[in-house]
C-alpha cells in the first residue's frame, strides 16, 4: 500500500484502489457511458499518483470506447513517482497487467516538465509535474471529466483550494463534470463557488459520501 510521507496518507483506499476508481471517477463522471458518442474525450486528473486511476480508465476504455474514438488523459503531480515504485505498486491487480506493463515501459527515467505517453494509437497519456495551482491555468479549456484525487483535504488543503477550483472550473467545457471521493465541506463549497453544480452520491466501501457534478451549459 503506498503512502505518501510528504501528505502523511496513502494513495488510494486499503479496501480496494482499482474497484474505488471505478466507484468514485468513472462511475462518478457517468462513465463509461459517455464515451458511446466521442470522437475524442479529455479526462483531467490532479494527482497522478501510481497511475492506478488512468491503468483503469484505459483498461475499461480499450473495451467499451468506440474504435474510432481517441481518449487524452491529463493528469497533474507535484511528486511523480519513480517507475520502478509504480510498477511494484501496481501489480497488485492482475486485471490491469497490460496497462500497467505499456506505462512503465514508456515512463521517464527522470520526471519533470511535461510528460506526454503515447499508449495506444487512441490513447494518450500527459503527466504535468509541478504544483496544480500553477499548471492547471496554462491547459486548454476542453476538459471533459475531472478525477479530483488529491490527498485527504485536512492533509492537503490546497490541492481544494477556491483558486484551484475556479482553475478547474475555467478548464471544463459546458456540460462536463467532475468527481471525488471527497466530501468535506469546504471542498463542496469550494466548488458551487466555482460554478459547478454540486451532488452528493454514495462513497466507496461504506463512506458515507462522495461529490460529483457538471458545468452548467
Amino acid at each position: 500500500m503506498p503512502y505518501s510521507s510528504q501528505f502523511g496518507d496513502h494513495f488510494y483506499c486499503q479496501t480496494d484502489g482499482r474497484l474505488e476508481c471505478s466507484h468514485v471517477f468513472l462511475a462518478g463522471n457517468g462513465l463509461p457511458e459517455r464515451w458511446a458518442e466521442a470522437q475524442t474525450f479529455r479526462i483531467g486528473e490532479l494527482g497522478f499518483g501510481t497511475g492506478l486511476n488512468f491503468c483503469e480508465t484505459f483498461r475499461q476504455w480499450k473495451l467499451l470506447a468506440p474504435e474510432s474514438a481517441s481518449l487524452h488523459f491529463t493528469s497533474f503531480e507535484l511528486y511523480p513517482m519513480a517507475g520502478c515504485d509504480i510498477d511494484r505498486a501496481l501489480a497488485h491487480w492482475p486485471q490491469i497487467d497490460e496497462e500497467r506493463q505499456a506505462l512503465v515501459a514508456r515512463w521517464p527515467d527522470a520526471c519533470q516538465g511535461s510528460i506526454t505517453l503515447q499508449l495506444a494509437d487512441n490513447v494518450r497519456l500527459t503527466v504535468i509535474c509541478g504544483a496544480a495551482e500553477s499548471t492547471v491555468p496554462l491547459m486548454p479549456a476542453d476538459v471533459d471529466a475531472w478525477f479530483l484525487d488529491g490527498f485527504a483535504p485536512s492533509r492537503n488543503p490546497a490541492m481544494w483550494s477556491l483558486d484551484l477550483m475556479q482553475a478547474v472550473f475555467g478548464k471544463t467545457k459546458p456540460g462536463g463534470s467532475f468527481a471525488t471521493y471527497a466530501a468535506a465541506g469546504f471542498v463542496r463549497r469550494n466548488l458551487q463557488a466555482a460554478g459547478f453544480t454540486v451532488n452528493r452520491s454514495p462513497g466507496f466501501a461504506g463512506k458515507r459520501e462522495m461529490l460529483c457534478g457538471t458545468k452548467p451549459g
